[in-house]
């Protein structure tokens, strides 16, 4: 087998990974990248994205951001032990250091380090602005990128090249090598050329597993078939990076049977054709019945636990429903990202032989609704307290009758835009072991390092692959000098 020396090694060609070469290079490391796309695929999901970054400007991030994430990365914990994780590492106990969640001082680097990580990217040629986004309410500020992810792949992997970072492409990442001390030593890849050995220090930046469905069924289970997902990007995340760690004892971290989701329209092509109107008229399942309060609060905080209630129904399937007024609500087209048209039909009957679902169920869970509305001040971009009265489930919101025609259904299922269970890693970005002792010459970045469960902090998963790729590159850079 071929062998070839390097500094740093790279298995990940998205921002993390990008990132992380970028900061190795420019600590004057001889840095590879393996990336299992073609070189015109690059970037993984990295460029499909519109890079939502949860910041009130380019120096802060959110004022929620640290409280928001610690909330939904652990799961129900003794008090005790979760106390011990404030501690220091070492002398915390074995199932403290255990624990498959993130300590607090990771989080804390995660907000600290953004905004040099925005300064940095601006010196690489990124423009930052607060533009409009898909969501018509909003709980947070969300800064983009101009130009989205693919601005990001664009300018890292220009600087990667301007650095004489080296890619080798339809390349997949197939083991860890080790020393005689444990030490990580090389990645060993499989590509046109063959099987190689890559020597150096090791950066696993290659995503969760959104595209293995022998992973998907096992973690996530038998009802994955119905997840799709959320771009092409995903379907290079197979999880090798995960398991390849997990197999040389590193720990895992994050939820491992969940994911971040998504909700959108199955009948179309592309990218993250998400459809986030469903506020300002209701959900029915396959049996033509309400199942979520469809109004529960901003879209942005609340599209994912309803997105998690359509996964449940038959096929993972449910149907928007809306009269003719969603079309006065002002910039709803921003709330529709699919390239297929709305279901139409002239009256709720026409619409369910439309839709194939039962005319008179439909009929019921139309009328029960219209006569649990009452007038209010609806105003459709805020929280406007217009709420059904004696439904089950509620609408807490945007509850207006459902009686001007046409009558638009759009259906929606579940996308996975990415996993939530992966690697254990410290505030230096270094992969840990299940006894809590870094694996020395292993780091991780981006959703190959386990963080969410249950719910995810909206716009953190960009921020946390640039943050922590650069903080690995950066550290494998001066540990190999």
């Amino acid at each position: 087998m071929k062998s070839t020396q390097y500094d740093v090694v790279v298995a990940g060609c998205g921002v993390a990974g990008l990132s992380a070469a970028v900061a190795a290079a420019e600590g004057g490391r001889r840095v590879v990248v393996v990336e299992r796309a073609a070189q015109n695929e690059r970037g993984g999901q990295s460029r499909y994205t519109e890079a939502y970054l949860r910041m009130k400007s380019e120096t802060e991030v959110s004022d929620d951001f640290e409280t928001h994430i610690a909330h939904n990365c652990t799961g129900y914990i003794d008090p005790l032990v979760l106390t011990e994780t404030a501690g220091d590492l070492q002398t915390g106990s074995c199932a403290s250091r255990g624990l498959g969640s993130l300590r607090p001082e990771v989080i804390q680097t995660l907000a600290d380090e953004a905004g040099p990580t925005i300064a940095w990217l601006k010196r690489l040629g990124v423009r930052f602005d607060f533009l409009p986004t898909q969501f018509l309410t909003k709980s947070q500020p969300r800064l983009l990128p101009v130009g989205g992810g693919e601005a990001l792949v664009q300018a890292l992997a220009s600087q990667a090249e301007r650095l004489n970072v080296t890619f080798l492409y339809e390349t997949t990442a197939v083991k860890l090598e080790q020393d005689d001390s444990a030490r990580i030593s090389g990645l060993i890849a499989c590509g046109k050329q063959g099987r190689i050995l890559l020597q150096g220090s090791v950066v696993l930046a290659c995503g969760g597993f959104e595209g293995n469905t022998e992973m998907l069924t096992r973690y996530l289970g038998a009802r994955s078939v119905y997840l799709r997902p959320v771009c092409r990007g995903g379907y290079h995340n197979r999880g090798e990076g995960i398991q390849m760690a997990l197999e040389i004892g590193a720990a895992p971290a994050g939820d491992f049977g969940s994911y971040h989701a998504e909700p959108i329209d199955p009948r179309a092509a592309g990218s993250e054709p998400s459809i986030m109107i469903f506020p300002y008229g209701i959900l029915v399942n396959q049996q033509g019945r309400r199942f979520v309060d469809e109004g529960a609060g901003a879209i942005d905080a609340y599209y994912e636990r309803t997105t998690r209630r359509i996964y449940e129904q038959t096929d993972g399937l449910a149907y928007a429903i809306l009269d003719a007024r969603y079309r006065q609500v002002p910039n709803y087209r921003l709330a529709i990202r699919s390239d297929r048209p709305p279901i139409v039909g002239e009256s709720i009957e026409a619409l369910s032989d439309e839709l194939q679902l039962p005319p008179m169920t439909l009929r019921a869970t139309v009328d029960s609704f219209n006569a649990a509305c009452r007038p209010g001040n609806y105003r459709p971009l805020e929280l406007d307290g217009v709420a059904t009265v004696g439904l089950d489930p509620p609408k807490s919101n945007w509850a207006l009758p459902i009686e001007e025609p046409p009558f638009h259904a759009f259906p929606i299922i579940s996308s996975n835009v990415f996993t939530f269970g992966g690697l254990k890693v410290d505030s230096s970005a270094r992969v840990l072991n299940a006894d809590g002792n870094a694996i020395e010459g292993l780091y991780a970045a981006g959703e190959t390092v386990g963080m969410y469960y249950r719910h995810y902090t909206g716009a953190t998963s960009v921020l946390k692959g640039l943050v922590f790729g650069r903080i690995a590159g950066d550290h494998a850079s001066r540990a190999s000098q």
